[in-house]
């Protein structure tokens, strides 16, 4: 399945994407069951689990979708989940870390972003110039967690997984480099697009196969693949649900690859009025233009 987040009459409503077509899942499970439940947050419908996401595949299946449908181009999506928490991991693709000269980490580099970095497809990413004139982007491929994980193996982890999205970790990279540690450079309100829906695991039963690229004003400025990264889901899962509960809905961050603007000879960062899209192939493309706001 394909679920996304889309606002309608100034509400949040879910849908799955079919064809070119949203199927609105309130609608469709009202019709389906009535008096049943209804969701409007996504992390309430990944919350209900596999039983409930195979009676969904399976109405979706069998249903005459016509009454239920929405044109994708029509509608305004949102971010497809807003989780309780974002975690990010630093330097996670071998060639990205190439790129830089530096050593090979030993171990997952983890921050954070804050959920109010989160933005949606066509969102504009917004900063103040006099904070910051040194934004990069970021293209990730992000993993959608299913149910709660503690101390999961590695061999275990794929059945904590719901999906997977497309992320922009949208990073500062002055406020970055003055502070000594991540957290306020990556989380800039509007620093964290996410979209454009979610696919879930069974669609992609192998995340470390897929392409993934970054276009600003349609230049190619990354593009790498997920075979490189350095630490891979599996392994992610187990070292941070170590350390951490993961809740249905949170959001990883797997890293980025080369070509951000930080290393680029000279550096080019992002300026008002661009426009970045990223993409993994497999999942989706997330755009969004990007505005110097002047406080």
């Amino acid at each position: 399945m394909r679920l996304l987040t889309f606002i309608e009459n100034d509400e949040r409503r879910l849908g799955a994407l079919v064809g070119a077509q949203v199927i609105d899942l309130a609608a469709l499970l009202a019709a389906e069951r009535p008096g049943a439940r209804l969701f409007s947050d996504m992390r309430e419908l990944i919350e209900q689990g596999p039983e409930f996401w195979s009676r969904l595949d399976a109405a979706l299946a069998r249903t005459d979708l016509t009454f239920f449908a929405r044109q994708l181009d029509r509608l305004k999506l949102d971010a497809p989940v807003r989780p309780s928490k974002i975690i990010a991991i630093g330097q996670n693709y071998y060639d990205h870390v190439r790129e830089q000269n530096a050593a090979m980490p030993d171990r997952p580099i983890v921050f954070t972003k804050f959920p109010t970095t989160i933005i949606g497809p066509g969102d504009e990413i917004r900063w103040e110039p006099a904070l910051s004139d040194k934004i990069d982007w970021e293209a990730e491929l992000a993993v959608v967690i299913g149910r709660t994980a503690r101390r999961v193996r590695s061999e275990d982890a794929y059945g904590y997984v719901f999906g997977y999205t497309v992320a922009n970790d949208v990073t500062a990279r002055d406020i970055q480099r003055a502070d000594g540690q991540w957290v306020r450079g990556k989380s800039l309100d509007t620093f964290c697009p996410l979209g454009p829906w979610i696919v879930t695991r069974d669609e992609i039963p192998e995340p470390h196969g897929l392409p993934i690229r970054t276009h600003v004003n349609g230049q190619v400025m990354q593009n790498s693949h997920t075979d490189q990264l350095i630490f891979r889901v599996p392994m992610l899962i187990e070292f941070l649900s170590r350390a951490f509960t993961l809740l249905p809905g949170d959001v990883i961050l797997t890293g980025t690859p080369p070509g951000v603007g930080a290393f680029r000879n000279p550096p080019v960062f992002l300026q008002d009025g661009d426009v970045v899209t990223v993409e993994v192939e497999g999942i989706g493309s997330l755009t969004n233009p990007c505005r110097a706001e002047v406080v």
